[in-house]
């Protein structure tokens, strides 16, 4: 049996601006930046994790906010779950505020934020569905008051990864004004965490539906067939009408995109999913033809 304490950060910097986050990174290189710290102080207590410095984001006042921006939100990267939950901003994006208000126990969403769970990137992350499904963008600050975009599904398949010195400043939603809905199931993997999640998002403008599916890969997951096929059987004009069978086809639709079945073996035989990912896939029709109901209605 070993007694084994972490060791302590040798300095804490806390910045007023994201600028001077920014370049508190860029002066250390082994500093790490804490926000809500709901994930980082786990790997910190545990050992995992040892960070030479640490630099606090707490006090940056311009990421702690929302505003409007040429028909879209930008919200701050440092808005916490508990605040993202509130009516106002359930008004502005129904299912990041759903998302939020499912995080886990209050102490995490009071202490965790919106740009934690991007960063940390951890599968079961309640708000990386909805941003995926809204299709988000990221706004990177970087050195020299430098920004840049990346669209979040870039970052979360690491496609585009933050580099040194950089962060997440603010996140940009399309404000769809139309129907959102956010589904979870839970199991035994520790309170409020997702053994599976559906964000659905209807686009009358473009008279589409996103899907996305979380907390059963490393990133939410796109069925854009099954996206395409329900978007043509919706009647837009009558009420957003569909017939029901429309709706259990398209949850075996998402489900099955999401959760193949096995590959043929070598004699043609086709093996069976393990009775586990068997409910899985189930669990996930279920949620997705319950959020596409939902919005419809």
């Amino acid at each position: 049996m070993t007694t084994h304490a972490p060791q302590a950060a040798q300095a804490v910097t806390l910045p007023t601006t994201l600028d001077e986050a920014v370049a508190a990174l860029a002066a250390v290189p082994a500093a790490v930046p804490v926000a809500g710290g709901t994930d980082l102080m786990a790997a910190v207590n545990s050992g995992q994790l040892r960070p030479a410095a640490l630099v606090g984001l707490g006090r940056i006042s311009e990421i702690r906010g929302w505003q409007y921006q040429d028909g879209h939100a930008l919200l701050g990267a440092g808005l916490t779950h508990a605040r993202m939950g509130r009516p106002d901003f359930a008004a502005l994006i129904p299912a990041l505020a759903a998302a939020a208000r499912a995080a886990g126990p209050p102490q995490i969403r009071n202490a965790g934020t919106l740009g934690g769970n991007i960063a940390s990137a951890a599968p079961t992350g309640d708000a990386l569905p909805v941003l995926a499904a809204l299709e988000a963008t990221l706004i990177i600050a970087g050195r020299d008051g430098a920004r840049r975009e990346i669209p979040v599904s870039h970052l979360l398949a690491g496609v585009d990864m933050l580099r040194g010195g950089e962060l997440i400043g603010f996140v940009r939603v399309p404000l769809l004004h139309a129907p959102q809905v956010f589904l979870k199931a839970t199991g035994r993997t520790g309170p409020g965490r997702a053994a599976a999640s559906v964000a659905l998002v209807l686009d009358p403008a473009r008279r589409g539906v996103r899907c996305a599916v979380g907390a059963i890969a490393p990133m939410p997951l796109r069925p854009l067939d099954a996206e395409h096929w329900v978007a043509r059987l919706i009647d837009w004009d009558n009420g957003r009408t569909i017939v029901p069978e429309a709706l259990s086809a398209f949850g075996e639709y998402v489900a099955a995109a999401c959760i193949p079945d096995p590959a043929p073996e070598p004699d043609g035989s086709v093996p069976q999913l393990p009775p586990a990912v068997l409910h899985l896939r189930r669990t996930v029709a279920a949620l997705a033809r319950r959020a596409l109901g939902r919005a419809l209605s």
